[in-house]
């Protein structure tokens, strides 16, 4: 038994009044960040992998199954419109397609060979990286995704919340943040769920920063795709230049991005 399906340290958990039982959650939460500590040294180097996949025109591609899956492709969909760069430059992949990100798909996570299927339908190669996500460490579909990608050359990581795991086993660069026990047994999607969250979040957030996407602390290369977003670009401008709202939104307006008009700015 992997240790995210160990019984849990919480018993009865009917008898348990609704404070206890937030009580409760909330205590082993607060163990996940610590797990993921531990685990720096294996996600630098996977960060390092990414950064010179995708600094040479490679991508980043995510495959799992479950919650797992819904946040790869949760991920991947965040980074156009925080970071500016193009749509299929991080891609998320679910097995039993996209049907499964909403409603469960039966049976889907047991195929081995069914992520090599969906991953050939993006033409992915030797310059793109594949991460597995798969909590227990044991999904098939992550495992066969894999083990194919690696006997084409692609390089390969993963995120596990397990040791010792089948899929990290399969990986180049896996990312063991170990768990333990769920509040609710088995129930991946809460503290193994959170984990893999924190590291999806440190992998293309650290990545991003690497290729030059943020300038300081901000994100010059936001999509201004909405009211609050133009208005969040018109602020980092008035931080950056000293200058006010109607002159920021004048120059956002103008050059259609918060780093193209500090770059105007700056060189005029």
């Amino acid at each position: 038994m992997s240790t995210t399906e160990s019984p849990s340290l919480f018993n009865n958990l009917e008898t348990l009044s609704t404070r206890e039982l937030l009580t409760g959650i909330n205590s082993v939460d607060q163990t996940v960040p610590l797990a993921v500590a531990k685990a720096l040294p294996q996600i630098e180097a996977l960060v390092e992998a990414t950064v010179a996949r995708l600094r040479d025109g490679g991508r980043l591609f995510y495959i799992g199954a479950g919650t797992s899956g819904r946040l790869g492709i949760l991920d991947a969909s965040e980074c156009p419109p925080t970071f500016g760069v193009p749509q299929g430059l991080v891609i998320g992949l679910i097995a039993g397609g996209d049907t499964a990100i909403r409603k469960a798909v039966e049976n889907a996570e047991d195929d081995t060979e069914q992520a090599w299927r969906d991953l050939q339908a993006y033409d992915i190669s030797e310059k793109d990286i594949l991460v597995g996500i798969a909590a227990s460490g044991r999904t098939p579909y992550v495992i066969g995704g894999l083990q194919q990608a690696r006997q084409q050359g692609i390089a390969t990581g993963c995120i596990v919340c397990n040791a010792g795991s089948a899929v990290a086993a399969a990986a180049e660069f896996p990312v063991e943040v170990v768990t333990g026990p769920e509040f609710l047994t088995g129930s991946t999607r809460m503290k193994a769920g959170t984990a893999q969250k924190l590291v999806l979040n440190m992998l293309t957030t650290a990545t991003m920063i690497r290729l030059g996407r943020v300038k300081g602390n901000k994100m010059v290369d936001m999509q201004l795709s909405n009211h609050k977003l133009v208005d969040r670009g018109e602020r980092m401008l008035m931080d950056e230049l000293g200058i006010a709202q109607p002159e920021a939104a004048a120059l956002l307006k103008q050059h259609g991005s918060v780093r193209a008009a500090l770059e105007a700015r700056q060189n005029s």
